[in-house]
């Protein structure tokens, strides 16, 4: 796809970057270029420049950037980015909460202690936006995304937008499948009511937890590797003596197994590297094929 079309497009009211470097975006620090990078200003915006793109065009939907390492050689195609746009928030009956999927999931999770609604804190230990975590099924200590989940909005590549209910979806552990080319742009959650200063003090203990176990303050993607079934992806690597293991910039935390820490520069390969050393250990040593969970995308250098 020719970049300048789109760029003189008058209908288009957001930011549009070219040849923009995704280590600015993602939380690792680290990575190549995007062709194009395009912050909507509201959904019909994104409608339109998604009803202008190729039907072949490689499309990078990103939030945070909490769970995507691009390749040094860059990301041949567009990035919509949602950070600060679909960010509608809105309590619509006594137990269902309207969440544009450019909510942070921190967010939702103190919303809802504030309308006194429960089962939402988990959330504040996903560091990402709700779109993200519809997309994946996130979850953190002990709580998943589509377990509330009562319906969603999607948008397709014509920028046409779909209600569908959670039943149109397959959902397993950090897996969700449904109709193809579409991707979220809210959801209506389902909880409950309840005590909501109980609710603010488990998302304060919930976050001190995280903050004793986890390398919060570190250039990292958050979970590299999905749990295997019956067993944690930190404790197989932590097993295998790899906690502090380097390849150049990239390093495995000393605080906890399952996170790759960019300690010093490191460059996108320096990490996939460590992340297929990793996997090549575990699979030795332990016999158990490790699953990213961390999206990688771009062309190889």
């Amino acid at each position: 796809m020719e970049a300048a079309p789109i760029m003189t497009m008058p209908q288009l009211r957001g930011e549009m970057l070219y040849d923009e470097s995704m280590s600015r975006h993602v939380s690792w620090r680290a990575g190549g270029s995007a062709k194009c990078y395009f912050l909507p200003a509201d959904i019909e915006d994104l409608s339109i420049l998604l009803a202008s793109l190729p039907a072949d065009e490689n499309i990078l939907w990103l939030g945070l950037g909490s769970n995507t390492l691009v390749r040094d050689a860059g990301f041949d195609g567009t990035v919509i980015a949602l950070q600060g746009v679909m960010n509608e928030l809105e309590r619509l009956d006594d137990d269902r909460v309207y969440v544009g999927a450019g909510v942070t999931a921190s967010k939702l999770a103190r919303y809802c202690a504030k309308e006194n609604l429960v089962g939402a804190e988990f959330f504040a230990g996903i560091p990402g936006l709700v779109g993200g975590a519809l997309a994946m099924n996130a979850g953190a200590f002990g709580g998943e995304t589509w377990r509330y989940v009562a319906s969603v909005e999607t948008i397709d590549r014509e920028g046409n937008r779909h209600k569908r209910n959670a039943d149109e979806y397959q959902v397993g552990y950090r897996s969700v499948n449904g109709p193809a080319d579409e991707w979220f742009i809210a959801a209506t959650f389902q909880f409950e009511q309840g005590d909501g200063s109980t609710a603010s003090a488990n998302i304060r203990q919930l976050l001190a937890r995280r903050a004793e176990t986890q390398p919060t303050g570190a250039a990292s993607c958050g979970s590299v590797f999905t749990n295997p079934e019956n067993d944690h992806a930190a404790r197989l690597i932590e097993s295998c003596g790899l906690k502090g293991y380097r390849i150049g910039g990239a390093v495995v935390s000393e605080k906890h197994a399952n996170f790759i820490i960019n300690d010093s520069n490191a460059s996108a390969d320096d990490i996939e590297s460590l992340i297929k050393h990793i996997q090549k250990t575990v699979l030795k040593q332990q016999g158990i094929e490790l699953q990213t969970e961390v999206r990688i995308v771009g062309g190889m250098a």
